[in-house]
């Protein structure tokens, strides 16, 4: 016990509190225990739902509303340090009720699976994301942040929020670490289009300033449209710069908890046309909505994630290529999924869609310059054209 205790991690441990050598400094930080019955904390940070939390010793850092909070798991049970804090609407509430709210841990997990539909493909992912919870975002930083991720990869859209929150958010201290805030709508609204590129923006600037410029003035009222029915707020989200169907269907999933919202970008539609549909090439977004809503039922939401998140897994440890824009040739439609070949964006669909045009564009351009030779080559020919 004596050996145990002279190591400042065990030490820590042994008195309640963490240390993080990761950092260079033997701070410790006293942590308050939250019970979390079947939850995996470290799995549904890397789901692809939020972007900014980072590894710091056994746990990770990151900020909930305007508060730093560092949280580790230890069985079922987290462990965390912070303050008490804002979320969204939220009054000001203890560490405890707000870590359980953010994590979603009064979800009823074990009945939100047994809703899931009864085939292969759906059991073989609810059994890998055991413990996966969809976290409840403060509803500006889901927005933007997924405005953010257009035609990005995950690492590209961490990179981002990184930028955006070390340029424009408040700094928050947490042991060691230093963190920093989402920035208001205020804050993105007032700066520049080139201040914003500088955080490799590209395009998105102008739709992230713009969208900030409508919260920020009132014009759009994203707490006033939680009253909303599932449509009317689907249809305000897409009268947004910058969203489309799919960012509308995160931001209901992750910032207003309508668990009904299946967000369907290329790479989740190639799932479903081959996993469900039999390969079915004709069907528009309308009917591949309409197929997941009834099919996936009322915790669609949660299928979705699951689905999304065991293909990205599977695809790390296929030998696929994570980080090339086509799939590869020897991956199969399963292995081809979201985090392999980038983020979860339906703009690339359109991109090839404009290609596709481009191409027919130069085909029918090619032809029309062939039949011209050809008859100018007739008329060279031609006993008409000799006499």
């Amino acid at each position: 016990m004596k050996h145990r205790l002279s190591d400042p991690l065990a030490l820590a441990r042994s008195r309640n509190r963490c240390w993080m050598p990761d950092t260079g400094y033997k701070i410790t930080m006293k942590l308050t225990k939250i019970p979390a019955p079947d939850f995996d904390l470290a799995m549904t940070l890397d789901s692809g739902q939020v972007f900014h939390w980072e590894k710091a010793g056994n746990g990770f850092v990151g900020t909930i509303g305007e508060q730093a909070v560092y949280v580790e798991q230890r069985g079922k049970i987290l462990r965390a340090s912070g303050s008490g804090f804002k979320l969204d609407c939220l009054k000001q509430s203890s560490l405890t009720a707000s870590v359980a709210h953010y994590f979603a841990l009064d979800h009823a997990l074990a009945e939100i699976c047994a809703s899931f539909p009864d085939d292969a493909v759906m059991k073989a992912a609810r059994d890998f994301c055991r413990g996966l919870r969809i976290i409840r975002q403060p509803k500006w930083e889901c927005l933007a942040t997924f405005i953010c991720s257009s035609m990005k990869q995950v690492a590209h859209i961490r990179q981002i929020s990184a930028a955006l929150r070390n340029r424009f958010g408040d700094q928050r201290k947490i042991g060691s670490r230093i963190v920093y805030t989402f920035p208001s709508p205020q804050r993105l609204a007032g700066a520049s289009e080139t201040e914003l590129c500088e955080c490799k923006l590209g395009y998105r600037a102008r739709n992230l300033r713009a969208t900030g410029r409508l919260i920020s003035s009132g014009e759009a009222n994203l707490g006033a449209w939680s009253a909303l029915s599932d449509a009317g707020l689907r249809e305000k989200l897409c009268a947004l710069p910058g969203v489309g169907a799919k960012i509308a269907n995160c931001v209901m999933l992750f910032a207003y908890e309508r668990l009904r919202a299946f967000p369907i970008d290329v790479w989740i539609e190639r799932v479903l046309r081959h996993s469900y549909l039999g390969g079915r090439k004709k069907m528009t977004a309308r009917r591949l909505r309409e197929f997941s809503e009834t099919y996936f039922g009322e915790h669609g939401g949660y299928a979705q994630q699951y689905l999304f998140h065991h293909a990205r897994v599977t695809s790390r440890t296929s030998g696929v290529p994570r980080d090339s824009s086509r799939p590869s040739h020897k991956a199969t439609a399963w292995q081809a999924t979201p985090a392999a070949f980038g983020a979860r964006n339906d703009k690339r669909k359109n991109a090839r869609r404009g290609d596709s045009k481009s191409r027919s564009r130069n085909r029918n351009r090619n032809r029309n310059r062939n039949r011209n030779r050809k008859a100018l080559a007739a008329q060279v020919v031609s006993p008409a054209g000799l006499g």
